[in-house]
């Protein structure tokens, strides 16, 4: 006999209770708010009807309500007819006066925000408003306290004139107005903030630094505005969210189509006081002495200020950047349910049942977060990363089992209309702004949609690597970017390597405001590689002195040793001086490891392990995550790397020390690793012309006399050919010297390939050919010219070495 295996009962889904199912229902609220802007268009004519006709209509109202209202024989002259007179008559003269017109003003914005429209300070205009009432019927009622003539109308309303009369009576006139003046001063103050720095100047003078803080701060007020407008406003179902909102989708598995939307709460950010944290560099030999007196008291004098030597900076405006973001398309509500029900299908397939799933939409992906059932592994889940990719029909899933923290398993599946996350949503963020970090870089967003930011000096170096074309050269010029929007050129300065000469060529005309260089160095930006190599001992020297100053000054870093300098404790004739942040840029790694090698990796390592404490930091790019470029020493001393999409598995593993680089979509997705955490960002877009609108705004006003010198290399130039010993020969140099002349053609890669050298050993063997005079100098990439032309003459010339 045959048992037939009883299907398990599945749980009928629980309906939703539709109790007020209403009040969410977008259409129910597009109505509300134009029945309160029709109410709003019918007060306001009915009101200016009544101050020229409202003398006419009194007289007639005077016989009561009901007659006024129920005979059809009473003609009125108010345009809003019997109901605006009445309500005309009711809210003016038996109300608040003239005062009243400001109800249909916020009438007007409560059914705008109702339609959609983001109103900047919306909670905050209701206040004023209301508060504007009071004090304006009030004022209305002490200065016109009987009616004008025969005026038919009070024009501070009854509440003003019974109001204003008590006052009278209590304080008097005087003490009345007094109290009107300083109310009305409150808020005019409260609600308008250049009102209240312009009252500040006529109490007490400020110094020069504020006046420069008040500029910076009313060149930031557009900003704020527009950033109080994203905030302020709703956003509609399944939208591509602004700034720091999060919308979660939450739904049953096994129920039916409809799910709820939840906005997380904002996160909370405690703004601080900027410190003033500008750099300069003192023209005084370095002469420093460890002496126990290098800390001084100085009375009486202001605290320094390093800014003062280019005190008429403007930081770059919001106005410089495209707002990329128009026209990007929402994510819609049927996308999201599809999706749904294939992950759940694709893994009932699979005999797996899941309780929960939600799903959170980020610019370019959307996490569906699912909660299996009791008893299911997650490494079952994990194997189906195709299968699932395959039923979605997606570029490429992630799949995080588990995501640390949340108890859940997530899935990411690319949008299919992605949105072009722009620099200029990333700068105008509340959280970029208001940011106390010393050197803020802001990358783009998460999936939750929250502005991604860190602070470099706690990074405090990064590595970023990624396939070609995949934006990797964008996010080091959004890192710039971030950087000069934050910093004066007295505080930060960069150092750029670019071998291939183009990337970072945009940054040269910002020269004598933020660039360090060498002193005999041409061109601002290093692409010669013995100038690269000298560069980079030139920064170790300046590691060097800065723990020379700061072990003279007592002081465990930068920003411990500035602090003391600006408070004038530090002695500059003993060599002390401010200290920029020095942040160095190098564009392809791959490039300078393949030409120098060592000489290059040992002082970027170096570097790396030393230069934190003195505010020295490093961003190295390259398109080439092979392990025999990015070696155990750099992956040891670079913690936090930045990997956007790569080709292979192995790649991934190279960069981040785990696979998922390789599944990202492209176009600026990429993966920050930080310590053990890694997070999914899309990369925030700036284009070449707004880059170049940045530097030519920074270029465009007064500079440094010259970039920052770096200190000067001594004794580091490889030797010429007078120096080499031909007593000491190479073994194989008479046979090179023949193949040589046989050729006609003096090559170290010839050489190198004929007796299966190293590239070093073949170009010492050159040195010595150049110094017997047997070839001439190295012309570049040309092969060098040969003085010796036929091996007779060669073989009398060995002869007499």
């Amino acid at each position: 006999m045959a048992f037939r295996r009883k299907k398990p009962v599945k749980a009928k889904a629980k309906t939703p209770k539709k109790r007020f199912s209403i009040l969410r229902n977008e259409k129910f609220w597009f109505i509300i708010g134009i029945l309160l802007m029709s109410v709003a268009a019918f007060l306001l004519i009915s009101f200016v009807s009544f101050l020229f006709y409202g003398a006419e209509d009194q007289s007639i109202m005077d016989s009561g309500w009901k007659d006024f209202l129920l005979n059809s024989g009473i003609d009125v002259k108010n345009n809003g007819m019997k109901v605006g007179a009445m309500l005309s008559e009711i809210i003016i003269n038996r109300g608040f006066g003239l005062a009243s017109f400001i109800f249909i003003y916020m009438l007007a914005i409560i059914s705008l925000r109702i339609l959609g429209r983001k109103i900047a300070r919306f909670s905050q205009t209701m206040v004023y408003s209301l508060a504007l009432i009071v004090w304006l019927s009030l004022a209305l009622g002490l200065i016109f306290n009987k009616t004008t003539g025969e005026s038919f109308i009070y024009l501070g309303g009854h509440y003003g004139f019974m109001l204003s009369n008590w006052l009278r009576s209590l304080i008097g006139v005087f003490g009345l107005t007094l109290i009107l003046v300083i109310t009305g001063v409150m808020i005019v103050i409260i609600r308008f903030d250049k009102a209240f720095d312009y009252l500040k100047t006529l109490v007490r003078p400020r110094e020069k630094a504020e006046k420069l803080q008040g500029e910076d701060d009313d060149d930031l007020e557009p900003f704020k505005e527009e950033l109080e407008d994203s905030i302020q406003g709703e956003d509609d179902i399944i939208k591509v969210i602004d700034e720091d909102d999060v919308v979660r989708a939450i739904f049953e598995p096994e129920g039916d189509d409809d799910f709820e939307i939840q906005p997380e709460e904002e996160s909370k950010i405690v703004a601080k006081k900027d410190e003033p944290d500008a750099e300069v560099k003192l023209d005084i030999e370095p002469g420093v002495e460890e002496e126990k007196n290098d800390e001084f008291q100085t009375e009486g004098l202001e605290d320094y200020d390093p800014t003062l030597d280019l005190p008429d900076y403007k930081f770059p405006s919001l106005d410089l950047l495209e707002d990329h973001k128009f026209g990007n398309a929402e994510v819609k509500q049927e996308e999201l349910v599809a999706n749904k029900n294939k992950i759940v299908e694709t893994l009932r397939h699979y005999k797996i049942e899941i309780t929960k799933i939600r799903a959170t939409i980020g610019p370019t992906i959307t996490l569906y977060e699912i909660v299996p059932a009791p008893g299911v592994r997650i490494s079952k889940i994990k194997n189906l990363e195709d299968d699932i990719a395959l039923s979605l029909s997606a570029l490429g899933i992630r799949i995080i089992a588990p995501i640390p923290g949340r108890g859940t398993i997530g899935i990411e599946v690319p949008n299919q209309n992605p949105e072009v996350v722009s620099m200029h949503s990333i700068v105008r963020s509340k959280k970029f702004q208001e940011s106390t970090a010393e050197l803020p870089v802001a990358l783009g967003k998460t999936i939750s949609n929250e502005t991604y930011m860190f602070d470099l000096t706690k990074m405090p170096h990064i590595l970023v690597a990624g396939a070609t074309g995949q934006g990797k050269s964008v996010g080091v010029n959004v890192i710039i970017s971030s950087l000069l929007y934050k910093k004066h050129p007295a505080q930060l300065k960069f150092v750029f390597i670019d071998p291939k000469k183009v990337e970072l060529n945009i940054y040269s005309v910002i020269e004598k405001h933020f660039l360090a260089k060498l002193p005999d160095a041409e061109e601002p930006v290093i692409t010669d590689i013995q100038k690269v190599k000298n560069t980079l001992n030139s920064v170790n020297i300046e590691m060097d002195d800065r723990y020379n100053l700061l072990k003279a000054a007592h002081a465990r870093n930068i920003k411990e040793y500035n602090k003391k300098f600006i408070s004038r404790k530090l002695n500059p004739l003993k060599g002390h001086r401010y200290m920029p942040y020095i942040v160095v840029i190098i564009d392809e790694f791959a490039d300078l490891i393949m030409t120098a090698g060592k000489e290059i990796e040992l002082p970027i390592a170096r570097i790396a392990q030393l230069a934190r404490a003195v505010g020295i930091h490093m961003v190295i790019a390259t398109q080439r995550p092979s392990t025999n470029i990015i070696t155990g020493v750099i992956k040891a001393n670079f913690p936090a790397r930045i990997a956007f999409k790569v080709a292979s598995m192995i790649d991934s593993r190279t960069i981040l020390d785990t696979p998922g680089a390789n599944q990202l979509i492209g176009k600026g997705d990429m993966l920050i690793a930080s310590g053990s955490e890694i997070t999914r960002v899309q990369c925030a877009f700036i284009d070449t012309p707004e880059v170049e609108k940045i530097c030519a705004f920074i270029s465009g006003q007064r500079g440094y006399p010259t970039a920052l010198l770096l200190p000067e290399v001594m004794g580091d130039d490889e030797p010429g050919p007078g120096d080499v010993d031909l007593n000491n020969r190479d073994e194989l140099f008479d046979d090179a010297a023949r193949i040589v002349v046989a050729n006609q053609m003096g090559s170290t890669s010839m050489i190198q390939r004929r007796f299966s050298i190293g590239y070093n050993r073949a170009g010492r063997l050159m040195d010595q050919l150049e110094a017997a005079g047997i070839v001439g100098p190295s012309e570049g990439s040309k092969a060098r010219q040969v003085f010796i032309s036929d091996e007779y003459s060669l073989e009398q010339l060995l002869n007499n070495l």
